[in-house]
Formats: C-alpha cells, structure tokens, sequence
C-alpha cells in the first residue's frame, strides 16, 4: 500500500514539474529549419528567426551567429538571402536573425522617411521629432538569452555579422555587447562618426567593403584595389574613417599589413598593440562589389562562408 502511494505521488509531482531529470533542461518549442519567435523588450514585441540545422541534436555545444539586416528589411529577408542558413546546415550552426523596429528618422540625403532601422546612433541619421529610440543591445541580449535557453550553445563561440545599416549596429555591438561574442563582422556599414569608443572587450573585428560601393543606390566611380592606401589615409570617406575609429577605440596599431589579390579582394590587417592578444582589425576591400550582402549570385563572393572561416578561428577567452 505505501510502495502503491509512494509512486502515485511521485507520478503526481512530475506532472506537476516538481520533478525533473534535468532541471536545466531548455525549452523545446522549435522544429529543424526555420523557426519564427517574439519577445518583449521595452514594451515592445520584437521578432526573430532562427534557423537550426538538421544536424542538430542538442548533444553537444553548437555555436551561434547572429546576421544583422540593413535599412528597410527584417530578420526574413537575410534568413532568405544571406547565404547563413545554408552555412548553419553545412557547418551545423544555429543561425539567427532578428529584426529592427520601424520608425520615422531624418536621413541625411532622402530627408524624413519610415523605415526600419537598427539604432546604431551615434550615427549619420537621427530620429525624427517625438520618436523615441529603443535599445537594440538590450534587444540583441534578450534574443541570445533565449537562445542560450532554448538551445545547448557554445557560449564562447557566438559571433554577429551585419550588412549596412546593420553593419552600424555590428560596429556599436563590438562596443556595447563584445562581452558576449567572440568575433563581428561589418559589411557595408561602420563607425561613421569622428567619436573614440571603449568597448566592453576588445575583441576581433572584420569590416568589408566594396570598391564600387556608394550606399544604397549610389553610383561612383570604380576605385582599383591597389588604391587601398590612399583609401585607407583618407579619414573623410567611409573606409578611412571607420578604420580610424577602431585603431583608437580597440588599442590598435596604426600600421597595416596588406594581403590578398587585387582581382577579388585585398586585406589590411591592423594589429593589436596588446601582447598575445588576437583581437585584431580587418579591413577588406572587394572587387566589383556594389552595396550589397555578396551570396554568390549578386556578386561572385559568398560572404558567409568567407566569414564563417575567419569566425571560426576565435573564441570568447
């Protein structure tokens, strides 16, 4: 009679959760491929997507990286054109998208416009009259939170990549979130503002740009790779500016080394002034590459394969 009681109660506790043969079991609401889920930060619903790859068992530590959009898109339409989701499903990364809030901001050549947009600021743009700024670090912490929750992450080996306006809040996260990711990635967007940065970690940073890149929309002229000095010496443009801004915010040299072909791309490699440090600054520039995230069919390049290879080298220490 007590063996009899003794498992109807133990039959009612663990339905009850009271007992459980992993308390820090995460949740399991997800299925293999892609996934689409909201979380409130601020008072405001949020959304992202995850893609886990069917290779995922949730056995062992998986890595993460996180691809920011650029100006006017959402989390979707990188999970559909970025090239991540293939690179999660051939490297077995989970791969996740969030997606910015839109809102009214004042851009300095279309004038007022609602859009939406990552807040990078300090930045180029502003917001418009009455319009109140999230905080998209809050945002980024509370999506990999969940993550971290729902799935067994190698929390030393998350990493963020963003395009553009994106590239922006990649460049604030190596500032506002670095204590949590292991290497970033800019592409098409940076510091573009004359302001020194400390980071919360100095940590690996890669920031790629095409020579016929001129914004969205913009048209100029060719600029050939081997011109990259004289790219790199002028603190007025893009380039020069933003690799400026690393060299004093992250302890950085102020020499490079070059590296690369001048038929596709070339590097400019910025060394760490700190002992045994890795946390050096890439700067690449891209033949033919107009202002886009390269995926093997607006350009030759697959971005995301190329940055997962330099991803991969770096742990959070």
């Amino acid at each position: 009679m007590i063996r009899l009681l003794s498992i109807c109660l133990i039959i009612l506790f663990a339905s009850l959760g009271i007992i459980s043969c992993k308390d820090d079991e995460p949740t399991k609401d997800f299925v293999l491929g892609k996934n689409r889920y909201t979380i409130t930060v601020e008072s405001t619903e949020r959304e992202y997507y995850v893609h886990v790859p069917h290779g995922y068992t949730g056995d062992t530590l998986t890595p993460v990286v996180f691809m920011l959009h650029g100006t006017g898109q959402g989390g979707l339409h990188m999970y559909d054109n970025s090239g991540w989701t293939e690179v999660g499903e051939e490297e077995n990364i989970i791969t996740v998208f969030p997606s910015s809030l839109r809102f009214c901001i004042v851009d300095p050549d279309e004038g007022e416009k609602t859009t939406t947009k990552w807040n990078s600021v300090p930045a180029e743009w502003y917001p418009c009259t009455g319009v109140t700024l999230r905080d998209d670090i809050k945002f980024l912490n509370a999506v990999l939170d969940e993550v971290e929750e729902r799935f067994n992450v190698d929390t030393k080996r998350v990493y963020l990549a963003g395009f553009s306006n994106g590239g922006q809040m990649a460049a604030k996260c190596t500032v506002q979130f670095s204590d949590r990711l292991a290497a970033v990635v800019e592409d098409a967007g940076s510091f573009y503002v004359d302001t020194t940065y400390t980071p919360l970690r100095k940590l690996p940073t890669l920031y790629m740009l095409g020579n016929e890149d001129y914004g969205p929309g913009g048209t100029g002229p060719t600029i050939p790779l081997s011109k990259m000095d004289s790219v790199l010496a002028r603190t007025d443009i893009r380039a020069g500016k933003a690799s400026l801004t690393h060299v004093k915010s992250f302890g950085l040299s102020s020499s490079y080394t070059m590296s690369g072909d001048t038929n596709t791309f070339v590097i400019a490699t910025y060394p760490s002034l700190t002992p045994g440090s890795d946390a050096d600054y890439r700067f690449v520039y891209v033949n033919g590459l107009k202002h886009a995230y390269p995926n093997g069919t607006n350009h030759w390049m697959e971005a995301a394969k190329l940055h997962w290879a330099w991803f991969k080298q770096y742990r959070l220490e």
